[in-house]
């Protein structure tokens, strides 16, 4: 059978973990010591659309004796990434697949370093929560995952079989680099938009901020267009609806982060997309000043913290 690991035990590792136990499959959660307890004590509870279960799961601090995996699927949230690799490594075999599901593209980067020729793309569409209670619910339908190589060569049938499970729409892409750069631009889109103007679209919207709601788009959309990944026409389309609908409670994660005072990937999401796009000289006043603005605010929690 194959052995899966998952980083991550929150909203989306969670919620994927749960319809993989689900239907079977071995399944290995590496977690903090804090949610670890956590599901020793209740184990994984998951809600969903007329779902509502608790499954007993295999939860570990670290890998020393728990052998090579043939999945390791990533899903935590980039701050806490660096610190996790040393622990990967003793999972990880000469026939391991990685499938982080960050968004950006620096992850790409530091996990091909630390482990060439083991890393494919993925992109994960779901949106779940980890509430009070450490249930994960999922709050709605939408649940997919699309895996590709990175060089395009075929995924191996056994993952492919492995990762097909009820709950879960899985796509095999032969292009996921340019899918991985297409939700980057639309995540940093709406990320300048949400946390520079601090609010939902509705209310960005209701004053008047349509043009440079566009301006954003086209900025993001322009950076993967110079990278050489240009935004699909549906993909366009998507971000003109989701981004113009008046009324609209949308938020970036980012934004619900900064609201939340939880950790921010404003540097793996933003900064990194900033720094390309003035090495790829393209103008992008709008993200330079959504950036500066999270990096302002973090020196306000850091000298907050020091009082």
């Amino acid at each position: 059978m194959t052995r899966i690991l998952i980083v991550g035990a929150g909203a989306t590792g969670g919620a994927l973990g749960a319809r993989l136990v689900a239907a079977g499959r071995e399944v290995t959660f590496l977690v903090r010591e804090r949610r670890t307890a956590q599901l020793a004590a209740d184990g994984l509870r998951f809600t969903a659309s007329g779902l509502e279960v608790s499954h007993t799961v295999q939860a570990v601090t670290a890998l020393d004796s728990a052998g090579e995996f043939d999945v390791v699927i990533v899903a935590v949230k980039a701050p806490a990434l660096e610190a996790i690799l040393p622990k990967l490594a003793p999972a990880v075999g000469a026939n391991t697949q990685i499938i982080p599901l960050l968004n950006g593209m620096a992850h790409m980067d530091l996990l091909e370093g630390a482990f060439p020729g083991r890393v494919m793309g993925g992109i994960v569409k779901i949106v779940a929560t980890l509430d009070e209670s450490a249930t994960v619910v999922q709050m709605t339908p939408m649940s997919s995952l699309t895996i590709g190589s990175l060089d395009s060569t075929p995924v191996p049938a056994e993952i492919v079989e492995a990762l097909d499970v009820e709950g879960i729409d899985l796509e095999v892409r032969e292009n996921i680099v340019a899918g991985l750069w297409e939700k980057w631009a639309f995540i940093a889109g709406a990320g300048v938009i949400t946390c520079l103007f601090r609010g939902s679209i509705g209310d960005i919207l209701a004053a008047g901020g349509k043009e440079l709601i566009l301006r954003a788009v086209e900025e993001c959309e322009s950076v993967a267009r110079t990278a050489g990944y240009p935004v699909s026409e549906a993909g366009h389309q998507l971000s003109l609806t989701l981004f113009t609908q008046a009324g609209s409670g949308f938020t970036s994660s980012l934004y619900r982060d900064l609201q939340h005072g939880d950790p921010l990937e404003a540097e793996h999401i933003l900064g990194d997309f900033a720094a390309r796009a003035k090495a790829l000289g393209v103008d992008a006043p709008l993200l330079d000043a959504a950036i500066l603005q999270l990096r302002t605010h973090h020196q306000q929690s850091l000298a907050a913290n020091k009082m």
